[in-house]
């Protein structure tokens, strides 16, 4: 997948050859995301052109001040990695800034798609551009004036209700990250560096791989996980808990993500891992005891493994 930066506005014909794009922020890349960019991928494989998608950086609702999406389901560089994985041809990263955020639909028709020379662009139901969101699909299809075909994609639902970030972001605040991931078509993931911790998860005999999260990820609610995580290309199992650690008084007032691993114990401090959360176990809690801590480390162990051996029979049907 070619990867391309833009920024408005756009050159007349800045590309050779006519394509099909999608456009959208595409934040989770979700079941309704992955809709329209199948639809876009496979007309244009009918139409032999490539297919390729416009989203934009930073997230429009991040340089609107929106507080809530200071935090992403996909930051750029996991958004691009599912689109690469869904068979998109290019992916456009449009600049967005103060001048982009203040363009009207008409300019960014004629001096962003124009010079694209769009065949077919593809956008979901909900689709606005332009200052203050003034434009829409119909308004879209209006300006094309013939020039290009705009397709709009009716929402998707599942169990008969409409799949949406907004959606996917409140499940993961609540800790159900399992439905996210079934809105996601995928389990939710983080990736981050292993760091060092206090050591103490080694000294009471479930040592931790410290996670510090790389980029500006959606951090579910405090509480213990089943999770799979890709360390140094291999899958393991294991546990973790996102949270403040009450029981040892820590005094903490942002969530660490700490996982004991599975059968695994090599050294990978500094090491990137990706962590797949599975289930969602039990709240945090303050115990009476670190022996009480312990015990109920046990029982999160024994659920999470049988949360994974669940899902990976699932996975084998």
């Amino acid at each position: 997948m070619h990867t391309v930066q833009l920024t408005f506005p756009l050159p007349e014909a800045c590309v050779a050859d006519s394509r099909v794009l999608a456009i959208g922020e595409f934040d989770g890349v979700h079941l309704g995301h992955r809709e329209v960019i199948r639809r876009a991928v496979e007309r244009g494989a009918e139409l032999r052109l490539p297919a390729a998608i416009m989203t934009f950086h930073p997230h429009p609702r991040q340089v609107l001040g929106i507080d809530k999406y200071t935090q992403l389901l996909t930051p750029l560089a996991a958004k691009k990695e599912q689109l690469e994985a869904l068979g998109v041809h290019t992916t456009y990263i449009v600049d967005f800034n103060e001048t982009l955020m203040r363009v009207s639909p008409e300019q960014f028709v004629e001096q962003m798609l124009i010079p694209l020379r769009v065949n077919t662009v593809f956008v979901g139901f909900d689709f606005t551009f332009g200052f203050k969101g003034a434009g829409t699909s119909d308004t879209l299809c209006n300006l094309a004036g013939g020039r290009f075909a705009v397709e709009v994609v009716r929402p998707f639902e599942l169990r008969g209700e409409k799949v949406s970030s907004t959606q996917i972001r409140n499940l993961l605040l609540s800790g159900d990250v399992q439905e996210a991931g079934l809105l996601l078509g995928r389990p939710y993931k983080l990736q981050g560096r292993v760091v060092h911790g206090d050591g103490r998860g080694r000294t009471i005999g479930f040592p931790t791989a410290n996670i510090e999260v790389s980029e500006d990820y959606v951090i579910p609610a405090n509480g213990v996980y089943a999770v799979v995580a890709t360390v140094r290309g291999r899958k393991v199992g294991g546990v973790m808990n996102v949270g403040v650690k009450p029981t040892f008084d820590t005094g903490l007032l942002q969530p660490v993500l700490e996982a004991h691993l599975f059968d695994f114990s090599d050294m990978v401090y500094g090491e990137t891992i990706e962590v797949e959360l599975l289930g969602f176990i039990r709240h945090e809690r303050k115990f009476g005891s670190v022996q009480e801590l312990i015990s109920q480390i046990r029982q999160d162990a024994d659920q999470a493994r049988f949360i994974i051996a669940e899902r990976r029979s699932m996975q084998n049907l």
